[in-house]
């Protein structure tokens, strides 16, 4: 067994020497090597055919899972704006995973898949999604509901072009990736974007995505003394670090989904997100910033800490747009810090449009996974 996964990751290079560079480092391959992540700048989103292409001839590795990005995440480095590469080798008992296809509608399970499935008690699942599907959230649904104990995690795939995804072959406008047995041993954690400002609310009169009353009193009263003034004021200017974090079912207060303000109404004393609300559910206000983001980080990491006997084979970490170097500064100090905590170990990712944790859909979020 390989101690670590091979890794490897380029940037700011013409496409062969991207290649030869990260080719050069890899090394030779191991006859045990079965599966392959990659993460390539949308940059390049045009010659990913070509990429992959590559990697399965020099490395005889056939099943890849990855996406593209606008930004990539390798072990220390973030890479913005330029031609960049990532990539993960892993040494899987080749009956521990499975490749997921291109779920557009519906995420119904091939016969193969489901008696794959049937030997197996629990499943951890990496997939990537595109962001202009509006059924993601739903494909999400079916395809925890198809696969038994499902946790899934991953991201929607971010671009300025085509949202391409890699399993095995390139896939866009669905959901794709890969699905572990419970041979594989992961270990997932989500960091939030934001801090809770104040208690949780009951949502008591709803429609759609506007409240017109928490604990039944007026929404706006509501978010205006948890928040300040400054919501009436200038609600626009307060809507880039004032969010509404929807409580997830069943789930204690850190457990949320951040959403953004969209409006409000001074007269009706109503605000809306969005989102759809839901009459009877929770939800809490929260503050984004860059302060907060890096404490909620080094809160994550530590708790990932504790549990780890020792360093992990590799890792994936997928984190949204809005973070990275809009919150933690332009010097790579977001994944610095993931190392700072943890130490070194090979790591790949990118920046998404939005992340997936425990078969729901985030904003403004990290998720790092690491295969122990």
């Amino acid at each position: 067994m390989m101690k670590t996964f091979l890794h490897a990751h380029a940037a700011g290079l013409p496409l062969n020497s991207l290649l030869a560079a990260c080719f050069e480092q890899l090394g030779d391959i191991p006859p045990e090597a079965t599966l392959g992540f990659v993460y390539v700048s949308d940059v390049l989103g045009t010659d990913l055919q070509a990429i992959i292409n590559r990697l399965k001839e020099q490395t005889g590795i056939q099943h890849w899972v990855g996406s593209i990005g606008v930004g990539i995440i390798a072990s220390g480095h973030e890479y913005y704006d330029q031609p960049a590469l990532a990539m993960l080798i892993a040494d899987f008992n080749e009956d521990d995973f499975r490749l997921l296809p291109n779920f557009t509608h519906s995420a119904e399970l091939s016969d193969d898949l489901k008696n794959w499935c049937s030997q197996h008690t629990f499943h951890v699942a990496l997939v990537h999604a595109d962001p202009q599907n509006p059924d993601t959230q739903n494909l999400l649904g079916q395809l925890a509901h198809n696969l038994p104990e499902a946790f899934l995690l991953g991201g929607l795939t971010s671009s300025r072009h085509t949202a391409y995804q890699i399993a095995g072959a390139i896939h866009h406008g669905g959901l794709s990736g890969v699905v572990f047995s419970d041979q594989v041993a992961i270990s997932s954690h989500l960091t939030q974007g934001c801090i809770p400002v104040g208690s949780r609310h009951r949502v008591t009169q709803s429609d759609r995505n506007i409240a017109y009353s928490l604990d039944d009193r007026p929404a706006l009263d509501v978010l205006t003394a948890e928040c300040g003034d400054l919501i009436t004021r200038d609600w626009e200017h307060a809507a880039g670090y004032i969010f509404v974090g929807l409580i997830n079912s069943g789930a204690d207060t850190d457990d949320y989904t951040v959403r953004q303000l969209v409006g409000i109404d001074e007269n009706a004393r109503i605000f809306a997100i969005a989102d759809y609300l839901e009459t009877g559910s929770d939800l809490l206000f929260c503050r984004r910033d860059g302060n907060s983001a890096q404490e909620d980080m080094q809160r994550m990491l530590l708790a990932m800490k504790v549990r780890l006997k020792k360093p992990p084979r590799g890792g994936i970490y997928i984190s949204c747009l809005g973070r990275g170097r809009e919150q933690f500064g332009e010097h790579s100090e977001e994944v610095r810090l993931i190392h700072s905590v943890l130490g070194d170990f090979p790591l790949a990712g990118f920046f998404a449009s939005g992340e997936i944790h425990r078969n729901r859909l985030y904003g403004f979020t990290g998720v790092l996974t690491l295969f122990l």
